[in-house]
């Protein structure tokens, strides 16, 4: 892989803007993360308790070579876990299922909450009061969170001490949250986007196609080279080596502008997350 660039973070941390994701939807593959680290270069691995792999992912950074210092490692606390002591117990259940000692970043999953008789933000408030310990103890050396809209980023703000360093949310062509994007930059938050191939609708559109031929590149590299030249941290998902290796072939070209404005006229407010999840709500 060619260099990869880094996105500074609020707090002077400088994360890989291009890493690798894993789920439970699709599986896992140890050999494709170790692959990923030690043939690729990745050194950013995003997970979640969510995903049930947190041990298995322990295994392949065992098994690599590459020094736990160099590895930017994500992980997420899910809404059953919320509450402050449970928060608390949770990371480091997280930490300790994936063998380090230390959370490089550790995100708030969703903004709803599932404690009965409680309003969602005073919850949501709570929690990320124990990620600020967690963050202030050096447990997690960044803390963020994920599908987070603005009016629950607004009242974070007006609740906690710190704001978060990243949102992590659905970002690909067909779902460009701009306003929500622009918002984060002017609080100092990181943008990071999940789903960048769009769950691989994107790949046979005609426009990322023929931009494709045009660079002489996959629309897969076209589409994961758009978000990171957007400034948005980039996290595609793969379990084949081959795919992983072409995703990670996106520093030796460059989209013009005119390309940009392209792929920027193919939103379409289409999201493409699973409804099984709870759903986004204030």
């Amino acid at each position: 892989m060619q260099r990869c660039p880094s996105v500074r973070l609020s707090n002077g941390l400088s994360i890989p803007a291009l890493g690798l994701g894993t789920s439970h939807d699709g599986g896992y593959s140890h050999e494709a993360v170790v692959y990923a680290l030690e043939e690729c270069g990745i050194r950013h691995i995003d997970t979640a308790k969510r995903y049930g792999c947190e041990e298995a992912l322990a295994r392949s950074l065992s098994e690599s070579t590459v020094p736990r210092e160099d590895i930017w490692i994500t992980t997420k606390l899910w809404p059953g876990d919320y509450g402050y002591q449970s928060a608390k117990e949770a990371c480091r259940a997280s930490a300790a299922r994936l063998g380090v000692e230390y959370l490089d970043l550790y995100l708030m999953h969703w903004p709803d909450s599932m404690i009965p008789g409680r309003s969602k933000r005073e919850v949501r408030a709570e929690t990320w009061r124990a990620l600020e310990d967690l963050y202030d103890e050096g447990l997690c050396h960044a803390i963020g969170v994920s599908n987070f809209l603005i009016p629950h980023l607004k009242e974070l703000k007006e609740d906690c001490g710190v704001v978060p360093h990243v949102n992590q949310v659905e970002f690909h062509p067909f779902q460009q949250p701009w306003e929500l994007v622009e918002f984060c930059r002017k609080e100092g938050i990181a943008s990071e986007g999940y789903s960048p191939l769009a769950k691989g609708q994107a790949l046979s559109h005609p426009l990322i196609l023929e931009l494709a031929k045009k660079h002489s590149r996959s629309a897969s590299q076209i589409c994961i080279r758009w978000s990171i030249q957007n400034g948005v941290i980039t996290i595609p998902k793969s379990t084949k080596a081959q795919r992983i290796s072409e995703n990670c072939q996106v520093f030796g070209f460059t989209l013009s502008e005119e390309d940009m404005e392209s792929i920027g006229r193919l939103h379409a407010n289409k999201k493409l997350i699973n409804l099984s999840y709870p759903q986004l709500s204030i």
